[in-house]
């Protein structure tokens, strides 16, 4: 596991989103969620209320608390009682139901975190599971810079101050966003999915050599951040001379794929050289890259008329 991930950190994660309010059981705020040997994939960490396998947070909607009224109170407080005894790191009410009057004395005496959401149980589970694949899924930082460019998940790469951050900077005055500078860190959230974000200590920060540390949201307006993206290609930036970049294939360019926590991304290589506009090609790029993915290969076309030619005239 990629660190312990607590209650509170949950909390603070998807409070907002699951419009959380903590109703008792502060004293288990730093109660771990994630179980060391938990399974990225199969590892269940939230479910409706559940005694035969119980769940590290159970969930308790209209359904859950139909049963335990139905239980009368003294089967009800031998319920709740049983839940508690199997130890839950987090005890949630989904939509909007009030919670039994023994379950917060319970909560408080346990230290047991009792939360509530107003959203539906369906919905809060999806966000639960999806945010503990997150933890527990594979993760790499790569050294580049992640932006949205065109809508698509770019990395540029390439050795240190060929220009990354400042083609970084004309790609944001062009309308791409800064997703990370330096250090984006990738997780693998599903077989062919990487998904890519910044460290919090970095975030909406750019470092151009020369300028210094540019807070790219006070600058541009919170339209130029992205939070996280889908990486979808990578753009490695190599000096090359005259010689060297002569020497390249003209027809289909340097193209190959990058193995990224297992998955298989496709790569560009772009010389860098005087008078060459890289904004601009960076932008070619994933434009060409698009038409790739819908099957549409310009090298593949030229040669295709090419011969056509050659059969007409013969």
């Amino acid at each position: 596991m990629p660190h312990s991930v607590r209650v509170r950190d949950l909390f603070d994660g998807l409070g907002e989103r699951l419009q959380l309010s903590w109703i008792a059981g502060q004293a288990g705020a730093d109660e771990p969620l994630l179980q060391p040997g938990t399974h990225a994939i199969t590892g269940i960490i939230a479910g409706p209320l559940n005694y035969i396998h119980p769940n590290r947070v159970q969930v308790i909607g209209p359904s859950e608390a139909d049963y335990l009224e139905g239980l009368g109170v003294d089967g009800r407080q031998q319920a709740l009682r049983q839940l508690f005894a199997d130890q839950p790191a987090l005890v949630m009410l989904v939509d909007g139901i009030d919670a039994p009057p023994e379950l917060a004395t319970l909560a408080d005496e346990t230290a047991t975190a009792l939360m509530r959401s107003p959203l539906p149980d369906s919905q809060v589970l999806d966000n639960l599971q999806y945010y503990a694949s997150l933890f527990l899924s594979e993760k790499t930082t790569l050294h580049g810079v992640f932006l949205e460019v065109l809508g698509m998940g770019v990395l540029l790469t390439g050795d240190p101050a060929v220009g990354k951050s400042e083609l970084a900077l004309d790609l944001i005055t062009r309308g791409s966003r800064l997703v990370a500078d330096d250090a984006p860190e990738f997780t693998r959230i599903a077989p062919d999915i990487i998904s890519g974000t910044c460290p919090a200590l970095l975030r909406e920060f750019l470092e151009v050599r020369g300028l210094g540390i540019l807070n790219i949201r006070a600058m541009f307006g919170d339209s130029a951040i992205k939070r996280t993206k889908y990486l979808r290609l990578i753009v490695h930036l190599k000096r090359m001379s005259s010689e060297q970049i002569s020497g390249m294939d003209r027809l289909s360019g340097a193209h190959t794929d990058r193995e990224v926590l297992g998955v298989s991304v496709p790569q560009v290589t772009v010389p860098v050289a005087p008078g060459r506009n890289l904004s601009v090609l960076v932008e070619s790029a994933v434009r060409n890259h698009l038409l790739r993915l819908k099957g549409y290969d310009a090298a593949e076309v030229l040669i295709e008329r090419q011969q056509q030619a050659i059969l007409e005239q013969s």
